[in-house]
């Protein structure tokens, strides 16, 4: 799958599941040396103020971002995290896997033969910053923590409930990037890699308390 289509299956989940939740919170996100091909190198720190989740499901999709404006000319992240149950009920103040979703690798490499679901995955988007036609990149690894998570139950009446509190660490890249790993002799190995110079490491903390409501703006 290409970069630019794994990117829209992330932030097209995204979109679809937010429109109803509109919150403040507070956290950050940030990296040493973020890399966004012919668009962005250096430091960076997106200072969100946007915090929002909505359920689907067994899944909540987590946005953070910077300002309420849609995710097409927005800066920031969303983040799909499975199970909510269980996580909730077992894995609480622990690190979960970050990572790809099952049935997606990079364009020309195979799936890997056997797959892993993560608990998580993310799309980091620059799309104010950058105005590029692809200013999205994927989490290939990482974890999240969650010390409290929102039940998923739009109709929640527990205050405590309702919190989502939680840190990660997570490389992201463009999968266009990938390319053949090798193995000591210079044989490709039939798995792939990334050039280390254009892995990001981003790191952030959010919190927030979900609230039900009409968004600032509307979303496609």
């Amino acid at each position: 799958m290409r970069g630019a289509q794994l990117a829209g299956l992330l932030l097209g989940g995204a979109l679809g599941a937010l429109g109803c939740s509109v919150g403040q919170g507070e956290g950050f996100v940030r990296s040493d040396a973020l890399f966004v091909e012919s668009c962005y190198r250096g430091p960076f720190d997106l200072r969100p103020t946007f915090f929002g989740a909505n359920p689907f499901d067994d899944t909540l999709t987590i946005r953070v971002q910077r300002g309420e404006q849609e995710i097409a000319v927005s800066d920031g992240f969303t983040m799909l995290v499975y199970e909510v149950p269980t996580v909730r009920t077992a894995f609480l103040n622990q690190r979960l896997p970050i990572g790809l979703p099952i049935g997606v690798s990079p364009l020309g490499y195979p799936l890997p033969a056997v797959p892993t679901q993560p608990a998580a995955t993310m799309s980091l988007y620059l799309n104010s910053s950058c105005r590029a036609q692809n200013a999205s990149l994927s989490a290939v690894s990482g974890w999240v923590e969650f010390t409290q998570l929102f039940s998923g139950d739009p109709n929640e009446d527990d205050s405590e409930d309702r919190i989502t509190d939680g840190s990660f660490e997570a490389v992201f890249v463009d999968p266009n990037d990938a390319m053949p790993e090798l193995d000591a002799a210079g044989n490709a190995t039939g798995t792939y890699t990334y050039p280390p110079d254009r892995q990001s490491t981003v790191f952030g903390e959010f919190n927030f308390v979900f609230h039900r409501g009409t968004p600032a703006q509307p979303f496609p």
